[in-house]
């Protein structure tokens, strides 16, 4: 659970500094300076994501599959949360087939 866990901090951090990023990117009609912010907020939370990745007490290439399997599911909470955009048919079919992946390589070690 704890392996879990840290990895679930890393893909929170990377989709939501990706998302924060994406705002700053596509919201011209921002403030310079709150762009900037939005920007320097993801560029940390980025940094964090892969500090924390490469920290996860497990050996990589099991954190690895975990991670993408964690990933998908952020990025589509992530995307709903700040986009309202609700993945389709095919998204949730491939999506189940990376976490079946990632369960295969995490649980079986």
């Amino acid at each position: 659970m704890k392996i879990f866990l840290w990895v679930l901090l890393a893909t929170v951090l990377e989709a939501g500094g990706d998302a924060v990023v994406r705002v700053a990117i596509h919201s011209t009609a921002m403030a310079m300076a709150m762009r900037v912010g939005l920007f320097l907020t993801g560029a940390l939370c980025l940094t964090l994501y892969g500090t924390s990745l490469n920290m996860a007490p497990v050996e990589f290439a099991t954190v690895t599959g975990l991670y993408v399997a964690t990933l998908f599911v952020v990025f589509q909470v992530v995307n709903y949360l700040f986009y309202h955009e609700v993945p389709t048919l095919p998204v949730l079919l491939g999506g189940s087939l990376i976490v079946a992946g990632g369960a295969i390589v995490y649980v079986w070690r």
